[in-house]
């Protein structure tokens, strides 16, 4: 939720409003949507290129390190599905629109802030690693953190300015001024704190003299996430509160509204003020539009403590729905995701943008078959019930730079995977079978991957047999080398239990860190590289969905050193330069077999004209005149200037052909 210029308006007041706090030895509830967002845009981590996994897994980790010097105890709260009432439905319509915008000026070099595609599922993962204490809530989590954080008598850490209007016992922390980067010590001691300031809906409410009850009234009049202000605008015009202003004075419809609320003891008087200037047909409907929004600000009947004490979780909106447990389970453990929850109760997803290229088709349509899996096994029915009949689910995606709802048709699954409540006992090799013949990826070419490897690789095998992917030979070597980071992590971590030495892991996991932070010259987007990897993004994540759903028959990767999206495209860079990947792999033999071995299992599935020499690729197409020919302008800057820049300079010399003869006969061409 959140209430439109609210957080800016106390923080312009903070003076007033807020106290500085030393945050230490306490527990603390974190609103987990809001810190992963908050920490993947102000970490200067870089947003083009789907995704620096890496990278933001050690800052998360460092947070959560900071919080432990300092003897706070968190615990994080995920949002899960959408609200069932679909009250935020438009608000959640605008935003992936506004999403679809900022990606695009990414793409195009411009500023803007779109979270990678597994930003939540790399942030799971860093609390599973650290022994976090969390939950997924089954729908929206804000009244859960409030009644939690007051059932502790502890404060809540979040952005979301909702928490302003909450009646939280021991106030509200905003994380943009949550300095956790800079830890002080108590003077005379080794204790350390993190500095804070600390909001008190007490000291609002008593600073404007409005009553506290009167607070979830004043955030439905300002126009929240469930209530939409033009509506508001156009039903209240007759009571004396101005509209919103477009004129610059963004807080002038708060100061007058709270003016016009002081004057009320209780919020039923001003609720029927409002209603009065309405007509008569219109009293009820409003009514319970408003009277509805206002209890979201009310204590939730959901127990967190008992999950976080005895993991039991005891939601009435779920339990109503009649869904399995383990499926109940799965999702408070975050081991299902909001995506999965949307599917199966509102038959409807969003489809997450990315930045890619808004002219060619969204990079989540090649994954709709996995997505048509999920939804036909989520609408699974009892065996002994009626055969299954087909179900579609609407689904909300980009298209060119706009949104647009699709129906899709949910595949019908085999009658022995048709009951959702017994699909995790079926045996390991029966939910493996279906997984796998999802992705059309035969068992035997996994045999030689290692488990944590498995999943990516039968995806990177689906990837590669889309015509629409467009894949290129440096995609396919780009991706598989980062996927060495995991294991060449693993080797440094933990020396002498792992299969690659650790002398030899070290020099190649160094070189790839080189290669991620090397600077191009006038580096821009390649946006072919970018749409491809984005498709291969979107089949990893629903190919990681629809594992979970089917209770892991694959051992889910660690997402935290998988993907690291620049160097996969300086990579990509390079290996368009040069000719073979002898002298990157030469430093560690070990991972070269191991790169060996995740190359032969994806080959197979490649189209053929990608192991093409570049020379008889190229003879295939009409070459152009040497008058006025030009690159294609979405190249990462002109291949004649980056040859130019390296031709004398590159470290890995003939990186690209399969042997001098080659290397020489493409030089030859330009």
């Amino acid at each position: 939720m959140g209430v439109r210029g609210l957080m800016s308006f106390v923080e312009d007041h903070s003076h007033e409003l807020f106290a500085d706090v030393k945050l230490r030895n306490t527990k603390i509830v974190i609103d987990g949507y809001s810190l992963f967002y908050r920490l993947c845009f102000n970490s200067n981590l870089e947003l083009r290129y789907g995704g620096e996994y890496d990278s933001f897994a050690d800052v998360v980790q460092d947070f959560f390190e900071s919080l432990s010097a300092c003897n706070i105890c968190p615990y994080v709260v995920l949002d899960g599905g959408c609200d069932l009432s679909d009250k935020k439905l438009a608000t959640l319509m605008d935003r992936i629109r506004e999403k679809v915008q900022v990606a695009h000026s990414l793409s195009m070099g411009r500023g803007g802030c779109v979270c990678p595609l597994l930003t939540r599922e790399v942030f799971i993962q860093v609390l599973i690693k650290l022994g976090v204490p969390f939950m997924q809530c089954f729908s929206e989590a804000d009244r859960d953190i409030m009644t939690l954080a007051n059932h502790w008598n502890c404060p809540v850490l979040s952005s979301d300015s909702d928490f302003c209007i909450s009646d939280l016992k021991t106030g509200f922390l905003p994380l943009s001024s949550f300095q956790w980067t800079n830890m002080h010590t108590i003077k005379g001691t080794q204790d350390y704190y993190i500095p804070a300031r600390w909001f008190s809906v007490n000291k609002f409410c008593s600073r404007f003299g409005v009553d506290k009850g009167l607070l979830p009234l004043f955030a439905v009049l300002s126009g929240n996430d469930h209530v939409n202000l033009p509506v508001l605008d156009s039903c209240f015009g007759k009571v004396r509160f101005p509209p919103a202003s477009p004129n610059g004075k963004k807080h002038q419809r708060i100061v007058e509204l709270l003016k016009w609320l002081s004057q009320f003891t209780s919020p039923s008087a001003a609720l029927e003020t409002v209603l009065k200037s309405l007509p008569r047909k219109d009293r009820g409907p409003m009514r319970d539009l408003l009277c509805s929004s206002m209890d979201e600000y009310q204590p939730s009947p959901v127990q967190l403590q008992d999950f976080f004490q005895h993991g039991t979780y005891a939601c009435p909106d779920a339990q109503n729905l009649g869904l399995p447990d383990w499926v109940l389970r799965a999702l408070a453990r975050g081991q299902l995701a909001p995506f999965v929850c949307d599917a199966l109760v509102l038959r409807r997803t969003f489809l997450q943008p990315q930045v890619e290229n808004t002219q060619r088709p969204n990079a989540h349509k090649i994954s709709q078959p996995i997505r048509q899996a999920i939804y036909g096994l989520l609408s699974g029915t009892p065996r002994g019930s009626l055969p299954p009949q087909p179900v579609v689910c609407i689904e909300v995606g980009r298209i060119s730079r706009n949104i647009k709802t699709s129906l899709v048709e949910a595949a019908v699954p085999p009658i022995e995977y048709c009951d959702l409540s017994r699909l995790a006992e079926l045996p390991v090799e029966r939910r493996r079978g279906l997984l796998l013949e999802t992705l059309k990826v035969k068992q035997s070419l996994l045999e030689p991957v290692p488990a944590l490897l498995q999943l990516p690789v039968a995806v990177t095998c689906y990837w590669l047999q889309h015509p629409e992917v467009k894949a290129q030979l440096q995609h396919l070597q780009a991706l598989l080398l980062a996927l060495l980071l995991g294991p060449l992590q693993a080797a440094l971590d933990s020396p002498g239990t792992s299969a690659l030495p650790e002398e030899g892991a070290k020099k190649l996991y160094a070189e790839l860190r080189s290669m991620k932070a090397r600077a191009w010259p006038g580096e821009k987007l390649d946006l072919d590289v970018a749409h491809a990897l984005c498709q291969w993004q979107c089949c990893l994540q629903m190919g990681l969905y629809l594992n979970q759903l089917l209770s892991t028959p694959l051992s889910e990767p660690d997402l935290t050193r998988l993907y690291s999206g620049r160097l996969v495209h300086n990579l990509c860079r390079q290996l368009l330069l040069s000719a073979s990947l002898e002298a990157l792999l030469r430093t560690c033999p070990e991972a070269k077999r191991l790169y060996e071995h995740l190359f032969s299992a994806t080959r197979s599935y490649a189209p053929a004209e990608l192991f093409l020499p570049k020379s008889k690729q190229n003879s295939k197409k009409k070459r152009p005149k040497k008058q006025g020919t030009r690159r294609p302008k979405n190249r990462a800057g002109a291949a004649s200037d980056l040859q130019s820049a390296y031709r004398g300079s590159n470290r890995f010399r003939l990186l690209m052909a399969g042997s001098l003869e080659d290397y020489m006969e493409t030089i030859e061409l330009e």
